[in-house]
């Protein structure tokens, strides 16, 4: 089979499993994409339009004002949500599966010898959602707790312990895994989007004539008269639209179908209808005495009951950010984009749930750090949209790519598209861009730190598998040597695992050198993780034999997979290798990494991050979930 028909046959498998799957489940996979993909977004009404309204002293002082602003808020959602990302984007899935990385791969298949540019491009929307996931949780759950100052003005001093403490128990039950409490993520989340939606209706019946800001004009016209301050205002009515790149993230989870209906079918009216509202409440109240349209316009009896629901609300926006982080690691991971870390699986029944403890401690620590820094959802909110924007701004460019190449869209048409969100991604960028030094900083901080750590992590691997295989003996020379020239042999299978498919493996030379002995049978495993997501198990274990001594085995893995050795073995004996595991022996590498005496400046720092990365990287032997009483490790130095 073709390297084309197998992309094809996996594309179909995964189209019809998943049309299978969304047809029998299509209400509860539209309920689950409610609070799941939905869930950052949703939270946008509590700080958006505030903030749009207050960018500047009197920069809303008026109806024609207030229009101007919420027709902003209404085309930003239509074209950013409702068309790039639910009409387009989410059509550019990679077998099933969605997100920046996912996109980059796609990107890459329809090269030959992908260019660097579209991997760099992939490092750098991976750095950025990065720099998001640790900004979402502070400034959403922040804004919620913010709530009780009006049920209880004296309360204003524990609004920043309260949001610690609510952040310190997300993090804590990480560990327990989503698999459970997702359950009520779905159904609360309707219940936030109906409330939201019923609380707008209520506003808008007083005032109806808050509806002619579906005319995009008052939006532009505001723009035109407000030139001096416009790119801070639609830095605000960017936070309208943060959450948006859940969309594409979660694609694999539950399909694209659910994703649609839930947006169309309640997510976008209910916010269009909030935001409505609060426009209608500060139009009738004056905005000199309107300080949270959000929490204000709900009556005094159910405000308490509103900001428990924020509240949770939040916290579920949140754990959708925190466990996308997860996957995204994970993805990185089986790029070999970062080094190997804990993967915990939290549900037998679900791979996607999984728990990174080296990832959640990490974003504990930026998110508290944040909180007690800022103070304030307000000043959070400057430090928002740099981070988000950026992720927009790479996954447009990466579907340009698909649409040219994979959908073989007109040129013309692929120019348009680019260009027509190139000046609104650009557009909002910029105007982000511009709070740079009032914290948005922070998350370009944190994804600069990023991208530093997986350029270097890849161009250091890179480096180490130059320098090896200089040093290493060919495979092939080595195999037919020992067969004219065979060793003494013991029984047993010894399993000698490299990453490179020509050379052999390091710890079968040391083997040989000390022990002078072969196994019965010896096999040469070299694992590797394939463009796609997953990979059937009829095409993921390959076996060739050298000889009656060697056999050459290769595992392919999906990025979204785990690597588990021993259950892709098992998927051997079908191709008729007989092995028992009680007689089989791993032999692993372990690389002790020296800083050699040459190096120019920028190698100086490089080399030094990645030894020192490559120190703390997770066990091979716990992360491809070998037996550890089957495992013999042989160490060699390295001079880099």
């Amino acid at each position: 089979m073709t390297q084309a028909e197998t992309t094809g046959h996996q594309a179909g498998i995964a189209a019809a499993d998943q049309a299978g799957h969304a047809k029998s489940n299509l209400p509860i996979l539209t309920l689950g994409a409610i609070g799941v993909v939905y869930g950052d977004i949703g939270t946008s009404p509590i700080y958006a339009f505030r903030q749009a309204m207050y960018v500047r002293p009197g920069a809303a002082s008026s109806d024609i004002e207030v229009l101007g602003l919420l027709s902003l808020i209404v085309w930003a959602l239509t074209l950013t949500v409702a068309v790039k990302y639910v009409f387009f984007v989410t059509r550019a899935d990679n077998n099933g599966e969605g997100g920046t990385l996912s996109l980059m791969a796609l990107a890459r298949k329809t090269f030959t010898n992908p260019p660097v540019w579209i991997t760099a491009l992939g490092v750098l929307g991976a750095a950025l959602f990065f720099g998001d996931a640790i900004i979402t949780p502070a400034v959403s759950v922040l804004s919620a707790v913010e709530g009780i100052e009006l049920v209880q003005p004296g309360m204003t001093r524990w609004v920043v312990p309260i949001t610690l403490v609510l952040i310190l128990g997300l993090f804590a039950v990480q560990r327990v895994g989503t698999a459970k409490v997702s359950i009520v993520f779905g159904p609360v989340t309707a219940i936030w989007f109906l409330t939201l939606g019923i609380a707008g209706i209520s506003n808008i019946v007083q005032h109806p004539e808050i509806l002619w800001a579906v005319n995009p004009l008052l939006g532009v016209e505001f723009l035109v008269t407000h030139f001096g301050i416009a790119f801070v205002v639609i830095g605000a009515i960017f936070l309208a639209v943060t959450g948006a790149e859940a969309l594409y993230v979660d694609l694999g989870h539950f399909g694209r179908k659910p994703i649609v209906l839930a947006w169309f079918g309640l997510v976008f009216p209910c916010l269009l209808l909030n935001y409505f509202g609060q426009g209608a409440y500060v139009i009738s109240h004056g905005v000199d005495n309107v300080a949270s349209p959000f929490f204000e316009m709900v009556p005094e009896w159910g405000l308490l009951p509103f900001v428990i629901l924020a509240t949770m609300a939040t916290i579920i926006a949140s754990q959708a950010v925190i466990t996308g982080t997860y996957s995204l690691a994970q993805q990185a991971i089986a790029l070999n984009m970062l080094p190997r870390m804990v993967v915990h699986h939290t549900s037998a029944t679900q791979s996607g749930q999984i728990y990174m403890p080296q990832i959640n401690s990490m974003l504990m620590i930026g998110v508290l750090v944040l909180v007690a820094a800022f103070g304030s959802s307000s000043a959070l909110s400057n430090a928002y949209g740099i981070a988000v924007s950026g992720v927009m701004i790479v996954t447009l460019l990466l579907l340009v790519v698909v649409m040219w190449r994979n959908w073989k869209w007109h040129p013309l048409a692929v120019v348009f598209f680019g260009v027509v969100y190139l000046c609104i991604d650009g557009g909002f960028f910029a105007a982000n861009a511009s709070k740079l030094f009032q914290g948005g900083w922070v998350p370009a901080a944190v994804a600069l730190f990023v991208a530093l750590i997986m350029w270097s992590w890849m161009a250091g691997r890179r480096r180490l598998s130059e320098k090896t295989r200089r040093d290493e003996v060919p495979l092939e020379f080595l195999v037919n040597n020992l067969a004219k020239k065979k060793p003494t042999t013991v029984p047993g299978t010894a399993i000698f695992l490299t990453s490179d498919i020509e050379g052999a493996p390091t710890a079968l030379l040391h083997s040989l050198k000390h022990y002078k002995v072969l196994h019965e049978q010896n096999v040469i495993l070299t694992v590797r993780t394939s463009a796609s997501p997953r990979v059937p198990d009829d095409e993921k274990v390959t076996i060739d034999a050298y000889n009656e001594l060697f056999f050459r085995v290769v595992v392919t893995f999906g990025y979204m997979e785990t690597p588990n050795i021993p259950t892709a073995l098992a998927l051997a004996r079908k191709l008729g290798w007989k092995f028992d595991i009680m007689s089989t022996s791993f032999f692993l590498s372990r690389r002790s990494l020296k800083l050699g005496k040459k190096s120019g400046p920028l190698r100086f720092w490089q080399d030094r991050l990645f030894i020192r990365l490559a120190r703390n990287a997770s066990d091979a032997t716990e992360y491809f979930h070998i037996p550890t009483g089957r495992v013999v490790e042989i160490g060699t130095q390295v001079v880099i």
